[in-house]
């Protein structure tokens, strides 16, 4: 077989490569605690799940809109409204199975041999990926620790040249937890109405998950780049709805009959049943989404206190997301062999900063989406290798 040179551009997501590894190791008796793998360690809400069964039950079993069946795009417009005073044409909202799929069409909408995509570093391993698929140079947005991990928009717009197509922002961010202050977005803004040929894509996938008082700043609530925003959301962290795949996005208006063509060629509609739960999750009670963010929160103290009373470790304050990224440089181990080591010898499971970009390097990235208890078992394990 002869495969086209283009699948050697793809790059991976490494925290599935850990997750395996750890299930091997956990398959030959190893006692392994994971605190790799970005997923809340929740159950779907109840009256999500019965929805889904319901939608089975009641012959939903068919095609649907390849941009998603009506009642579940005037949701999220009636969710977006309520969430962020923003309103959005339903038209304009496409839904997809899970938030990689926007990444990968917004990408190949923009990107091509000879233009630049800018993204995040480090940052969600997907963007890198699928930049260098499309032909296009990915530039990369370094996120700093003295910036609390957040973009300066003075850095951002400095990049942007004529061959700039898009630029993709995360906040609150994978992997590092921080949150980009508002008048950080405003200067973004307010300097890209000079860049009239560049458009954004902005993963919010973690807007409900902010900590300290922090409220989110989603970009639909800047009219004046509406024109070429793309704005990334979903059910998968927000509902712990991971194997569920659904996400959707709000797109443009000069894009949507694009997009929905992407969609039509790809994957022809999400799943029928899916998409009623994701009504029934937008519209139900919410109370399941607060206690886990407020359990989130409980265990982002516990971590960061314990990881910075680690030897050689110090960790930032974890902003947004369930994600800790800590300094690991007074080690002296690298990323990767601080992954290694922990997983193989203390059976506790990280993500080396580097699989998220080479500005990772010096740090590992620990989810705390598991329990208060394994976090700090876990911890102690380190404490002890170290």
């Amino acid at each position: 077989m002869i495969f086209a040179d283009s699948l050697s551009r793809l790059g991976t997501e490494s925290a599935f490569v850990v997750l395996a590894r750890a299930g091997q190791l956990a398959a030959q008796g190893r006692d392994i605690i994971n605190l790799g793998i970005g997923q809340p360690d929740f159950k779907t809400p109840e009256h999500i799940v019965e929805a889904g069964i319901k939608a089975l039950r009641d012959g939903h079993h068919g095609y649907t809109p390849a941009n998603g069946i009506p009642a579940l795009r005037e949701a999220v417009a009636a969710d977006l409204q309520r969430r962020h005073g923003v309103e959005v044409n339903p038209d304009h909202v496409v839904v997809v199975p899970g938030g990689k799929p926007t990444m990968f069409f917004a990408v190949l909408m923009f990107g091509q041999p000879g233009a630049e995509i800018m993204y995040p570093n480090p940052g969600f391993p997907i963007y890198e990926s699928v930049i260098r698929y499309s032909g296009a140079t990915p530039v990369p947005i370094a996120l700093e620790e003295k910036n609390g991990f957040a973009f300066t928009a003075e850095a951002v717009l400095a990049q942007i040249t004529d061959r700039t197509r898009l630029i993709i922002i995360n906040s609150p961010a994978n992997p590092t937890g921080g949150v980009t202050p508002k008048e950080e977005i405003d200067k973004l803004v307010k300097g890209l109405l000079d860049h009239p040929h560049v458009a954004l894509m902005s993963d919010e996938i973690y807007s409900n998950m902010l900590y300290g008082g922090r409220q989110h700043v989603s970009l639909l609530q800047y009219p004046e780049i509406r024109d070429r925003l793309i704005m990334l959301d979903g059910w998968s962290k927000t509902y712990a709805m991971t194997g569920w795949r659904l996400g959707y996005a709000v797109w443009p208006d000069a894009a949507v009959e694009h997009v929905t063509r992407l969609c039509i060629n790809d994957h022809s509609c999400v799943n029928a049943a899916t998409q009623y739960a994701g009504i029934a999750a937008l519209e139900g009670p919410q109370d399941a989404v607060h206690a886990m963010v407020a359990e989130f929160d409980k265990r982002r103290e516990v971590i960061v206190r314990e990881l910075n009373a680690l030897p050689g470790i110090r960790c930032a304050d974890a902003a947004g997301a369930f994600y800790a990224f800590p300094n690991i440089e007074g080690t002296g181990l690298t990323s990767r062999e601080a992954q290694d080591r922990f997983l193989d010898e203390a059976g506790v499971a990280t993500v080396a900063g580097t699989s998220f970009g080479a500005w990772g390097e010096g740090y590992l990235r620990f989810s705390y989406a598991n329990s208060t208890e394994n976090i700090l078992e876990a911890l102690s394990r380190i404490r002890e290798l170290l």
